[in-house]
């Protein structure tokens, strides 16, 4: 046989290694052909040894063990060609690690003979044969007692070649291609070997020993027991490659001195360089089958245990950055893997970890000014494809491909994987719950970590900046029905996904400056929000289409930056985020409150029905109830780890406090709010503003204090409460008196009796020089124009609203600042006249509608309480009867507590200012109501108010005589006893006997309240007297000179714009009421009103005529 020349073995055993692959599918991947020179097309290799040709001169790689990378979280989102191109790169523990890999050849050194640590040639072969674990000398792989191969692979062809070669090899390039060639040749033609996999108690053996059983190569790469995996050939050649790639720095770790410069140094960058090239094309599916971009690829399982040699996934990255297609083939199926994988994945166990924080990983490895693999994302298919049914926001949730990623959720809505692993017993104690809620939001703090680390990535990476917005913007459009009070919440994104994202953009947004904002941006040509169709804080829609021909300049102008853009996306993210949930969240506790008194209800009237035919239904109904309420119990438990999430919250109060701050720089750009009033002129850009930029920020305020007060009260949140007070006192700044009923609605939860532990947010709020010189005014101007809001539930919506206001005065009636405001708005205005009014308006109605409850109340307990007159009713009429008990039970509650706050600004109020209430226009009715009530209170039916637990409904029919005395006793005066002698219609002498009979009974009032309360009695017969004296009967009365509304006689007639002439106190006392003419409901004022003298002057001369003739 004649001996080959080593060139004619290289070309057979290509050839081989051809053959081999020839089943792969002719549309697979072009990749390189493996050679002598080369195994990576465009990337050049390291230079070759000192023994290859001296005039070519090759980089050498950089050790990756010292690489690391800083994540740039600066206010002015900074892109990657922006950055120092000398930024080191990511070097993680976890196993996936980044290397920076030098672009720029440097000079080869030459070797000089005299150092000593410079290697041998055949140094350096045997180090290649340990990195390779192979050898081209059968004898020194052998074992001396069985035979077995253990030191390295026994390489026949490559022996041949050292054999028949006249001088040895000498191209290190080509000397190690061919021992990697046949060793894949060897591994393809061997069975898989077996998995071995690690848990999270057993520690990796990463860097133990691998070794050769036969053709089969044992390597201590574990695995990650939580990932499946299936023995292949391509695991095995990747498992032996990136085994040889850890070998090099083994190598260079043992013999630093001697691997750190020529020939060693770029032999090893050779064999590194080679072993990444070899895995790219095991990972495009050269050896075995073409590569499908959604199939599995064999290095997931890698990546999933997080056990890949220490820089390997850099160096392929950097290899291939500029091979798009390359790249596409190689990671394509990783990334969609991934997407798939994490989406049957939930927070019940913590797999969900390794693929959330591979994808972090990858999209963190950078190659020069671009991150590759962000990049890659982008290009998906399934990045941002077009809707395909209604379900418009749910399709962003579950067919993008970072849906699954942003996903992961503690709500049972979304992933019912959570009740069923954690809240299984909604009975558990207190502490058990939250030691639980405590591990859910650690996890989802975990979750929201990463997938900002991804999203940072992606914004960091100039290339894939835009489509990164465009997704965001998109899945907020999408959603955008979420602002509703009312959505269906199958075609839109779940609850978890949402907040994850708010999360993402909070950290995103953390440190943009203010000053850097576009206050413009919502209106610009290119803005990625809508705020078509909201309401604004000011204008109408038609006042907001001119302003903005007028303001907004042309499309043709610089593009927003990404500060402004990233700013006015995370708060509408807000909008349909963090604000439907906590009203989701609290609809569903008041659903748990009225489920549970239902079937308290229905239990406690069981002996009613149980004996009735629809008894079987009842006891239907009754068990759907508890199942209900269970379910409910357990979505609230899951709810109650992701709503009061502690480091969420706080993000979304820091937000909102910078919000503040920019509605203020709009509102006031002079003085930024720091006076009041405001400018007379409200800017028009502030006045086009949504109003949901403020209503959102006080509705989460109320949230807060609710569950996290002490949040609210550090002081890098003030400028939220700060701009609540500038704007109850600025209420000319917003057109929608129900978004300053929201922020009286604040100061109100603020109130010490409400929220104990936020006092000293309180006082320090109220005691602020804009309180004291305008919130006493302001909230008595507004006060009175609840009265009429516009909307069809005014009438009831004006009681709570007052009732806040109400509380708020209670507590600054306590400051000596504020009570001076309230006796200077007393004496310098009509604005407290027409407060009393609407004060007497409210209490004389909630009086009213409490007694009449208490009345009705009674009378069905009377009737309980009669087992004949009770048994003597039907079935179906005793339900009735129970129900009406109810209802009218809660009714009663509402009431008396609003009217007991009324009547209590009257005491309070009255005991320093007095005239107001004694104004011609007033005296007589007040005087009407209050002798009403303490006949109701005193008199001979006093009886039909009494309860049975009065205090379940609020009832102290003593505390209410004590208070309403007590303003009899506070306005004691002539005036006043003239206004009790001209009430015909309640007072009665008896009636004060009766309530000083009542007052020493109960011993409420001392013995000189009890005296002066009787003076005041005799001081009233004795006005009644004198005025039954006075009365003269003045017989029939022109019908000019009697008042159309009253049809009494005028005595100070005036003359309305519609010409109708009215008596004076009469329409002013209208007026009190409503701003309005009587008789055509236009707008009219008092100083429109002309007096009508001539009329005056027949009057009174028909009047002296009358007192002659008698």
């Amino acid at each position: 046989m004649s001996e080959l020349t080593p060139d004619e073995i290289r070309r057979r055993r290509l050839a081989r290694l051809q053959n081999s692959s020839s089943g792969v599918d002719n549309a697979a991947p072009t990749l390189p052909i493996i050679s002598s020179g080369s195994v990576c097309g465009d990337t050049s290799p390291p230079s070759k040894s000192h023994l290859d040709t001296p005039a070519e001169a090759q980089p050498s790689l950089p050790s990756p063990n010292g690489a690391s990378m800083e994540v740039d979280q600066s206010q002015e989102m900074m892109t990657d060609t922006q950055m120092d191109k000398g930024q080191s790169q990511l070097d993680v523990d976890s196993g996936i690690d980044t290397m920076e890999v030098e672009d720029h050849p440097e000079p080869k050194r030459k070797r000089n003979v005299s150092v000593g640590s410079e290697a041998t040639e055949d140094q350096v072969k045997k180090t290649l044969c340990r990195v390779f674990a192979v050898s081209w000398k059968e004898e020194s792989c052998r074992s001396e007692d069985s035979g077995r191969i253990d030191k390295g692979l026994y390489l026949r062809e490559l022996a041949e070649v050292a054999a028949a070669a006249s001088t040895k090899p000498s191209d290190m390039r080509d000397l190690i291609n061919q021992m990697i060639m046949e060793t894949i040749l060897l591994l393809q033609g061997s069975p898989p070997s077996t998995v071995t996999f690690y848990t999270d108690e057993q520690p990796s053996r990463l860097h133990d020993i691998s070794c050769w059983q036969g053709t089969v190569y044992c390597s201590f790469r574990e695995f990650s027991s939580k990932v499946a995996i299936t023995p292949s050939t391509e695991l095995n050649i990747l498992k032996y490659l990136i085994d040889c790639y850890d070998r090099v720095a083994v190598e260079e770790k043992n013999s630093p001195k001697r691997t750190s410069i020529p020939p060693m140094s770029d032999a090893l960058s050779i064999a590194r360089h080679q072993c990444v090239c070899y895995s790219a094309l095991t990972l495009s599916g050269a050896y075995t089958q073409t590569r499908s971009r959604t199939g599995y690829s064999p290095l997931i399982p890698f990546l999933l245990s997080h056990n890949l040699a220490r820089g390997f996934l850099s160096e392929l990255v950097h290899t291939y950055h500029q091979d798009t297609e390359t790249l596409h083939l190689i990671f394509d199926p990783v990334i969609q893997y991934l997407s798939r994988y994490i989406a049957t994945l939930g927070l019940n166990s913590d797999k969900y970890r390794d693929p959330l924080s591979v994808m972090a990983e990858l999209c963190s490895i950078k190659t020069a000014n671009s991150r590759p693999i962000c990049n890659l994302i982008t290009e998906q298919p399934n990045w941002l494809p077009e809707p395909v049914s209604q379900a418009l926001g749910m399709e962003v949730e579950k067919l993008t491909l970072l849906g699954p990623f942003l996903g992961l959720s503690v709500f049972a809505e979304d992933d019912v994987k959570v009740v069923e692993e954690f809240f299984t017993n909604h009975h558990m104690s207190q502490d058990n719950a939250w030691a639980i809620y405590k591990s859910l939001m650690g996890s989802l703090e975990e979750v929201r970590t990463q997938c900002f680390h991804i999203m940072h990535n992606l914004l960091l990476n100039t290339p894939t900046r835009e489509a990164t917005l465009k997704f965001i913007s998109k899945v907020l459009e999408r959603n955008s029905k979420r602002s509703q009070i009312q959505f269906d919440e199958r075609f839109l994104c779940g609850d978890g996904f949402m907040l994850n994202l708010m999360s993402v953009l909070q950290k995103l947004s953390e440190k943009i400056d203010l000053d850097k904002i576009d206050i413009y941006y919502p209106f610009h040509f290119t803005t990625r929000i809508s705020i078509a169709g909201k309401s604004r804080m000011r204008f109408t829609e038609k006042e907001v289409e001119e302003w903005g021909k007028e303001n907004i300049s042309s499309p043709d102008n610089q593009d927003p930056k990404f500060s402004t853009e990233c700013f006015f996306l995370t708060l509408h993210c807000h909008h349909v985020a963090i604000l439907p949930v906590t009203r989701k969240y609290q609809r569903r506790l008041r659903a748990i409150r009225d489920l549970h008194r239902l079937i308290s209800e229905m239990e406690a009237a069981e002996p009613q029905w149980k004996i009735l035919p629809t008894a079987s239904r009842s006891r239907e109904q009754l068990k759907r109830w508890k199942s209900q309420y269970q379910r409910l119990q357990k979505s609230k438990m899951c709810a109650d780890a992701g709503v009061l999430d502690k480091d969420m919250l706080l993000r979304c109060l820091s937000f909102y406090t910078r919000t503040a701050d920019l509605l203020m720089r709009i509102a006031d750009p002079v003085n930024r709010c720091r006076e009041v009033p405001l400018p007379s002129e409200i800017p028009g850009y502030f006045s086009a503003l949504p109003e949901f930029y403020l209503e959102d920020m006080a509705d989460f305020i109320l949230f807060a204090l609710q569950y996290m007060p002490g949040g609210l009260v550090e002081a890098e949140h003030r400028p939220m409460t700060h701009l609540v007070l500038v704007m109850l006192c600025s209420q000319n700044y917003l057109r929608n008196p129900y978004l300053t009923a929201k922020l009286v609605e604040v100061l109100f939860v603020l109130q010490p009796s409400i929220q104990p532990k936020t006092e000293t947010l309180n006082t320090e709020l109220l005691m602020s020089e804009i309180a004291i010189n305008s919130l006493v005014p302001s909230l008595m101007k507004f006060y009175t124009d609840v009265e009429s809001t516009g909307a069809s539930s005014e009438f009831y919506d004006k009681f709570t609203i007052r009732y806040h206001i109400s509380i708020i005065f209670k507590t600054m009636w306590t400051m000596p600042s504020h009570q001076i405001k309230f006796m200077e708005e007393a004496r310098t205005g009509k604005q407290f006249v027409k407060f009393v009014n609407m004060l007497m308006n409210d209490t004389t109605f909630l009086l009213d509608e409490s007694l009449d409850c208490l009345k009705r109340i009674h009378e069905i307990q009377e009737v309980m309480d009669s087992a004949a007159k009770w048994n003597a009713l039907s079935k179906e009429l005793q339900q009735s009867k129970t129900r009406q008990l109810a209802s009218d039970e809660r009714q009663c509650r509402n009431y008396l507590t609003l009217a007991t706050e009324t009547v209590e600004m009257f005491h309070y109020l009255s005991t320093k200012i007095v005239e107001p209430f004694l104004v011609p226009e007033l005296a007589d009715r007040l005087t009407a109501m209050l002798n009403f009530n303490l006949q109701q209170l005193c008199g001979p039916k006093c009886k039909n108010l009494k309860v049975k637990t009065p205090e379940k409904y609020g009832w102290e029919p003593k505390k209410l005589l004590n208070v309403l005395t007590d303003i009899y006793l506070h306005l004691d005066c002539e005036k006043f006893a003239k206004a009790i002698a001209n009430d015909e219609r309640s007072y009665r002498k008896e009636l004060f006997d009766n309530a000083i009979d009542c007052m020493m009974k109960a011993c409420i009032k001392t013995q000189d309240e009890i005296s002066t309360f009787s003076d005041l009695q005799r001081r009233v017969e004795a006005f009644l007297v004198q005025k039954h004296k006075s009365e003269m009967d003045y017989g029939d009365i022109p019908d000019e000179f009697k008042d159309p509304l009253m049809d009494t006689l005028m005595t100070n007639p005036v003359i309305l714009p519609s010409g109708t002439i009215m008596e004076r106190a009469i329409i002013i006392r209208h007026l009190l009421n409503s701003q309005t003419d009587p008789f055509n409901r236009q707008p009219l004022k008092e100083e429109e009103l002309i007096p009508a003298t001539d009329l005056k002057r027949k009057i009174d001369a028909w009047l002296e005529e009358k007192t002659k003739s008698s």
